[in-house]
């Protein structure tokens, strides 16, 4: 049985398959260091695209569909860099001065933390409860937490899986050490799962979903996602131009709304940018998932400033992922959150969200 490895930071970035920066972020990074000049004045938002960048609310008001025009709101023209494969690496992209604003988990949010990333939280919120799932194949005799003791479990290490492994575990008293553990990107973990070389396989939607019916797999009852989800802008943009970040805030609030009041429209504009390819199947997933509220941006229509329960929450998954070696080093959320310079960038944020 194994554990996961003590990672300096660079090990971190590597195993949690984020050392690359994507491509606005790569570009970028080498410009970062201590003895840049003080940037430039602001005349662009450049609004980070994760993944796909197919199916959140920057493709709303990236496309200006559903009457959406984000820039002529703001003042600033806002574009949207895409080539980032999830939101650790924006951050190194916030810290190499490329991108402005974007969506981060709890996981980006202790990594910017702990690596100094010049980073303001605006908004938070509970990612959605049913958002990950884990799979067995159908028939196992793996029915509960319990039947994971001493099995092949997949997953992406330093992840919202990971979290929600280490809590579905400890349900049965168990812990990473009672397990096999085996880190694996999600593609390669379907691979593993698909020839029946692990006995299980943890991850969030729709990736999940869509292994699930595409392996005709059995989940497991009782796993739930626990941490948070938060919008982030660079201190320059934030500190600077505070009504302008509350602004871009409430409009990436109002697209998410739009989204899931019109499911049917949202689905078929992504379809018609390409946001499936050719699967039918991925489309009917999305709209699901749509639905069924169990996107990562499914809360976005209802985020508010941060509170204390999402500050208390990223703190535990920060404790649990330096307990399991996975971050290398303590990390004070708390401390951090209560930094006083972002109070009004809250209370601005507080302000147009109330509108």
């Amino acid at each position: 049985m194994s554990r996961p490895l003590s990672l300096n930071r660079r090990g971190f970035l590597k195993a949690t398959g984020l050392g690359a920066l994507g491509v606005a972020g790569a570009a970028a990074l080498s410009a970062c260091g201590p003895g840049n000049s003080a940037p430039a004045e602001l005349t662009e938002i450049r609004y980070a695209l994760i993944g796909d960048g197919k199916a959140e609310p920057g493709t709303i008001l990236s496309h200006r569909l559903g009457g959406f025009d984000v820039s002529a709101e703001v003042g600033l023209p806002v574009s949207f860099p895409t080539g980032f494969a999830a939101s650790l690496p924006v951050m190194e992209a916030i810290k190499a001065g490329s991108i402005e604003f974007s969506f981060a988990t709890a996981t980006a949010i202790i990594y910017a933390i702990g690596g100094g990333v010049p980073v303001v939280p605006l908004v938070a919120y509970p990612l959605p409860a049913n958002e990950v799932d884990i799979l067995v194949p159908k028939g196992s005799d793996i029915k509960s937490a319990a039947d994971l003791a001493g099995r092949k479990v997949a997953d992406h290490q330093g992840t919202t899986g990971t979290y929600s492994l280490v809590k579905y575990l400890e349900t049965a008293g168990l812990t990473i050490d009672d397990i096999e553990y085996v880190n694996l990107t999600a593609a390669d973990a379907e691979a593993a799962f698909a020839q029946r070389h692990v006995d299980a396989w943890i991850n969030w939607q729709p990736t999940i979903e869509l292994a699930r019916r595409k392996h005709d797999a059995d989940v497991l009852p009782g796993v739930r996602t626990y941490d948070y989800a938060f919008f982030v802008a660079s201190e320059q943009f934030a500190f600077e131009r505070p009504r302008e970040v509350a602004t871009l805030v409430r409009n990436v609030r109002d697209a998410q709304r739009w989204i899931e009041a019109n499911p049917e429209t949202a689905v078929a504009e992504f379809a018609a940018l390409g946001g499936f390819g050719d699967s039918t199947l991925e489309k009917d997933v999305y709209y699901d998932l749509v639905q069924q509220k169990r996107l990562s941006y499914s809360g976005a229509g209802d985020f508010g400033v941060i509170d204390q329960e999402a500050v208390a929450g990223t703190q535990d998954l920060a404790d649990n992922f330096h307990e399991l070696g996975v971050y290398p080093e303590a990390v004070d959320v708390r401390g951090w959150f209560a930094d006083t310079r972002f109070a009004p960038v809250a209370d601005a944020v507080r302000a147009e969200l109330s509108t």
